[in-house]
């Protein structure tokens, strides 16, 4: 049960970060560019969620069973 519970939260967070990502992809429509768009992405926290809730999910895949 715990591990359908981290799975869950994990998803959240991956779908929270990917939203936020797509859409800091506005930020290319007023000049930025791809090289400034990747610096701004990799120092928000929010974007930082996806790569922690792929974390979660990947950790809770593969984790043995009891």
């Amino acid at each position: 049960m715990l591990l359908i519970f981290l799975f869950l939260i994990g998803f959240g967070l991956a779908i929270i970060g990917s939203m936020y990502i797509i859409l800091y992809l506005n930020y290319l429509n007023i000049g930025y560019t791809f090289l400034e768009y990747l610096k701004l992405i990799s120092l928000r926290f929010e974007c930082w969620l996806f790569i922690i809730g792929l974390l979660i999910i990947t950790l809770v895949i593969f984790k043995k069973g009891d």
